[in-house]
């Protein structure tokens, strides 16, 4: 076999264990060709890598050497491999064709990804915490105890995959002082995010095929999580007073749903607050209906004007809330921590389905952030953080009354972001233009499981400084009408 092309500083594959099919198809020679290739598509062998040699693969699989080159001598001739004497075997720099990529979810964003740009983006998307303000040198001596600690062997080794009972305790405190909700260490579990956490809770409480109700606009991750499980759903549409109850209800008498899930505090990505009328009528058709509801509560913490509303889970008697928090948007989304809090028995099949998944969290990291809790760290920076959001949301209300005139929105009450309408605007064209001249933001599309509303947007504050803010508000106003 003759090679035509220099391979520099080769990856070997020295520990490449290389199964043929089974049952056994056709001769062996093109099996292994086959299973060679099949290692080439999934990535584990790549342009460039050293292929074991023949004598070795030949022992390896129990053939005769003769049949591993009869393999080789195939996948040169396809293009898949290229050889010299001196050097080896290697797989080619240039593939032949090969199958399509597997499926996948459809991106309903239209937003091109943040490195098609050169420059840097202000980042408007979602409504992320300000990682500047983060209790860091707290933190840091909160977790050096954890690790050097007396209990520091436990933390370090195999825990509960409900998370480390002095967070859960901790957690418990804080939901029932600061949200009313009645919690203990037995119906609480950690997790690694609110996303985590649903992933977990629909796994263990939904099969494919049930059907879900979920608010007309939502995070495209919770609508992956459910799609990804097999789940049906159907979408429910919202108003100024949040969630309809009246069409879920409607919805239920014609399918069987399992579950809703819903954002009522500040609905993402609209930042509408339920009313507490439909609260009421929301958990009774739940308790009528036998439904579950998940309820993501996840920026609780960040209401700048009148009392803040407490959570469905306060008011619920029937057991049928499935509560969700998160720590990523108090601390920093890179932490990834969370919690859920339900029935003794819901905690309980949420725990033994996770340990077939990641059996348990950074009990390390846990320990840690159940010191900032008890201590009053914690309650210090939200303190902090509220205040400097509350600045950044009225900083941008002015920048989009002064460069973006032609804006409809309502001033949210808390959350981390703003709802707004362009009337007659594409957004997503739109935020294709914003993006482009150094501003991403997410446009309705991102959010709608149907189709969405083609001019409404969601722009972030709590990231930004005000300086920011009042640039890309310049940015906005530029781009809004702007052709092309």
């Amino acid at each position: 076999m003759a090679s035509s092309i220099d391979h520099p500083m080769p990856a070997t594959t020295w520990g490449l264990a290389l199964q043929l099919q089974d049952p056994p198809k056709g001769p062996v020679s093109l099996r292994i060709a086959r299973g060679i290739v099949q290692e080439i598509e999934r990535g584990r062998l790549r342009p460039g890598d050293q292929l074991p040699g023949t004598r070795k693969l030949a022992t390896q699989l129990g053939v005769h050497r003769k049949t591993i080159i009869a393999g080789f001598l195939e996948l040169e001739r396809q293009g898949w491999i290229t050889s010299s004497p001196a050097k080896g075997t290697f797989v080619s720099l240039e593939l032949p064709e090969t199958a399509p990529e597997p499926q996948r979810l459809p991106a309903r964003s239209s937003l091109p990804p943040l490195e098609a740009t050169a420059h840097e983006q202000l980042i408007l998307s979602g409504g992320g915490p300000e990682l500047s303000i983060l209790p860091r040198a707290a933190l840091a001596r909160a977790w050096r105890r954890a690790l050097l600690g007396r209990s520091s062997a436990r933390l370090l080794d195999h825990g509960n995959p409900r998370g480390e009972p002095r967070l859960r305790q901790a957690l418990a405190d804080l939901l029932i002082r600061n949200r009313g909700v009645r919690a203990i260490p037995d119906n609480l579990n950690v997790v690694r995010g609110t996303q985590h956490g649903i992933y977990l809770a629909v796994r263990a409480l939904l099969q494919p095929g049930d059907c879900v109700a979920i608010e007309a606009l939502h995070h495209p991750s919770l609508r992956g999580i459910f799609q990804l499980a097999g789940v049906k759903l159907l979408p429910v549409p919202l108003d100024d007073d949040g969630l309809d109850v009246d069409a879920l209800d409607l919805l239920c008498t014609h399918n069987r749903v399992k579950a809703v899930y819903t954002t009522p505090h500040h609905q993402l990505p609209t930042s509408v607050t339920l009313s507490g009328q439909r609260r009421v009528r929301l958990l009774e058709l739940a308790r009528r209906r036998g439904l579950m509801v998940f309820e993501d509560d996840y920026d609780n913490e960040f209401q700048y004007e009148g009392t803040p509303v407490l959570p469905l889970a306060f008011s619920d008697r029937s057991g049928a809330v499935v509560y969700f928090g998160s720590m990523s948007a108090i601390l920093a989304p890179g932490l990834r921590l969370g919690f859920i809090a339900s029935s003794p028995e819901i905690a309980e099949r949420i725990a033994r389905y996770r340990t077939f998944v990641d059996q348990q969290g950074d009990q390390i990291l846990e320990s840690a952030v159940a010191e900032l809790i008890e201590d009053g760290e914690l309650e210090r920076h939200v303190r902090r953080a509220r205040r400097l959001y509350r600045a950044r949301r009225d900083e941008l209300v002015q920048a989009l009354d002064r460069h973006v005139p032609g804006l409809v929105f309502d001033v949210p009450r808390g959350g981390m972001a703003i709802w707004v309408q362009a009337p007659g605007v594409d957004a997503d064209a739109w935020a294709r233009r914003a993006h482009a001249a150094g501003v991403s933001f997410q446009p309705a599309s991102h959010f709608a499981l149907e189709e969405p509303p083609c001019d409404f947007a969601r722009l972030g504050f709590s990231a930004c400084s005000e300086a920011q803010l009042n640039e890309a508000a310049q940015i906005l106003g530029r781009t809004m009408l702007a052709r092309g």
